[in-house]
């Protein structure tokens, strides 16, 4: 993919996470893409992987990344942000993170997610 395919591919994702579209987030996967979070260390495919966003979505109906900065390689990017996010009582989480994608052929086929669990579980738990 050239850099511009990247670029795009990414644009999209974020986008429609923060849109809460989840059949397009679907869509910029990989059938068979591997998804690793450093919290658990598990690796999840793509139907778990949307059940579990899908969750955060109705959890938090706001969404936004700030503070992006993204880095292109041959075969995928890195990009650092902060997730912010706003549950429906208001309640607002700021989260840094980090990820590393792998893609091929227009699609994810590999997301690492670096991020501090600690941080999400002290904002769900929270009345």
């Amino acid at each position: 993919m050239t850099a511009a395919e990247i670029q795009a591919l990414a644009d999209r994702f974020f986008s429609a996470i923060e849109a809460g579209d989840i059949a397009a987030v679907g869509d910029c996967y990989a059938d068979d893409v591997v998804i690793w979070h450093n919290d658990d260390k598990l690796e999840t495919d793509k139907a778990a992987n949307l059940k579990v966003l899908g969750g955060f979505i109705r959890f938090a109906p706001k969404r936004s990344y700030s503070d992006r900065r993204m880095i292109l390689m041959e075969n995928g990017f890195v990009q650092q942000h902060v997730l912010i996010a706003e549950r429906a009582d208001g309640r607002r989480l700021e989260l840094p993170a980090c990820l590393v994608i792998q893609v091929a052929n227009g699609r994810i086929t590999r997301l690492d997610e670096y991020l501090d669990s600690a941080t999400v579980k002290a904002w769900s738990l929270a009345t």
